[in-house]
């Protein structure tokens, strides 16, 4: 099997700095920023461009934008470039959001629904960007309307260089039991740019059987990265053949405090804290009494007593 490169997926609320940090650690090729609101950056919000910021070292970084008027996203790929320090190697275009707060509002994969939309806001976005343009995208809108072939296909004709898919429609969510592989791999058949799958992967066999199935240029991982960046090792080993030792609980957990670490160094003790409680939780998963721990975490109020709270652990475990 040729060498298939692994990304890192959007999600909103995880995928920040910090993460994909300890990702590209761990053997991620690349990494998507959580999506930014195109219409946000239109009226100057200074949370959004936090979330559109890439740090020294994330060069390999795109930035994800979610919209539904032309304008918006071609203004939003300008500003972010031109304002962006560490400049992204892509914009992406988010066409596969399920949320029902963004999809209400016509962005996400709402899109699906309207293909010419679509291709103007792909075209306004490839216009004026420096560097490509991608598209994130699902299945279709429901299983009545499998329709990402022929988004790809205007993705494409519009100037991206490369699609990725989520297995499911916007009906399915998350839900288990859905994810459709097929209907990547016809998208692939449809087109010649680089086309990345994304939905369950989340070992060596299901990395392998979505690469058999759907013939992907590259797959993206989302959950099973939360508390576990080793998955991209684990992942590349795998399918490489190579031997894989599992990461130890020490290593577990040493690599929960160097991510509170860095997620109060790029956004300060309060919030770093804050957001890391669920990451702290995610990394401390299965471990003993993880139950208790979690409501110690969730009492925890600076850096101090997380990582008191961690080093306890090790102690309980006699590592």
């Amino acid at each position: 099997m040729n060498r298939i490169k692994l990304f890192l997926a959007p999600m909103a609320g995880a995928a920040d700095s910090a993460m994909r940090r300890m990702c590209r650690e761990h053997g991620a090729d690349g990494c998507v920023t959580e999506m930014v609101s195109a219409a946000a950056v239109w009226y100057n919000d200074k949370k959004t461009f936090a979330l559109a910021s890439t740090d020294d070292g994330e060069e390999d970084c795109a930035v994800q934008i979610f919209g539904h008027a032309p304008e918006m996203i071609s203004n939003a790929v300008k500003v972010l470039y031109d304002k962006a320090v560490v400049k992204p190697r892509a914009f992406d275009i988010n066409m596969g959001c399920p949320v029902r707060k963004v999809v209400s509002g016509g962005d996400g994969s709402a899109l699906m629904r309207d293909p010419l939309l679509a291709g103007k806001i792909i075209e306004a976005a490839v216009k004026v960007s420096p560097v490509p343009v991608t598209v994130k995208m699902r299945t279709g809108w429901d299983k009545e309307h499998k329709n990402c072939a022929e988004i790809c296909k205007i993705a494409e004709e519009s100037g991206a260089s490369a699609v990725c898919i989520h297995g499911r429609t916007r009906q399915d969510m998350y839900m288990p039991g859905t994810l459709d592989l097929e209907s990547i791999a016809k998208a692939k058949t449809a087109v010649r740019i680089p086309v990345i799958a994304n939905g369950d992967i989340t070992d060596a066999d299901s990395a392998k059987r979505t690469f058999e199935i759907t013939g992907a240029d590259a797959l993206m991982i989302g959950r099973a990265a939360l508390g576990d960046p080793f998955v991209f090792e684990r992942i590349r080993a795998g399918l490489d053949g190579t031997p894989y030792a599992e990461p130890a609980a020490r290593d577990r957990l040493a690599a929960a405090k160097k991510h509170l670490l860095l997620l109060i160094g790029s956004k300060g003790e309060r919030t770093g804290v804050c957001e890391g409680r669920r990451h702290m939780a995610w990394y401390t998963k299965g471990m003993p009494g993880s139950a208790s721990l979690r409501q110690k975490m969730n009492t925890a109020a600076t850096a101090d007593e997380m990582i008191n709270i961690i080093d306890s652990i090790e102690e309980d475990l006699k590592l």
